[in-house]
């Protein structure tokens, strides 16, 4: 599947849903729990989350991935890690403000 901005994806192992809000570079995988991710409106699903894979992702919360450079949303929270070609995805830090004089 081709990542490209907006497109909403879910995870076939837990109610993790996400909006790519940065498309990548080059083509990745996007996983939830070791599993790849799914097309929003995709029928398959089940499977367990695999040891090492118990995170979870956080409603609102920006994930990022510097190699790939792609950007997602969480727009449903749920269990596993979330990861682009097996690299995790880290939570992109809120920007700090310019100071008040």
């Amino acid at each position: 599947m081709e990542l490209k901005a907006g497109v909403q994806l879910r995870s076939a192992v837990s109610t993790t849903e996400v909006v790519v809000v940065r498309a990548p570079k080059e083509p990745v995988t996007l996983t939830c729990g070791g599993a790849p991710m799914l097309g929003r409106d995709d029928d398959s699903s089940g499977g367990e989350i695999p040891a090492g894979d118990e995170g979870s992702a956080l409603l609102g919360k920006r994930y990022v991935d510097e190699a790939s450079d792609i950007e997602v949303l969480c727009t449903k929270p749920g269990d596993g890690t979330l990861a682009a070609d097996g690299r995790a995805l880290e939570l992109k830090s809120a920007k700090p403000l310019p100071s008040s004089d």
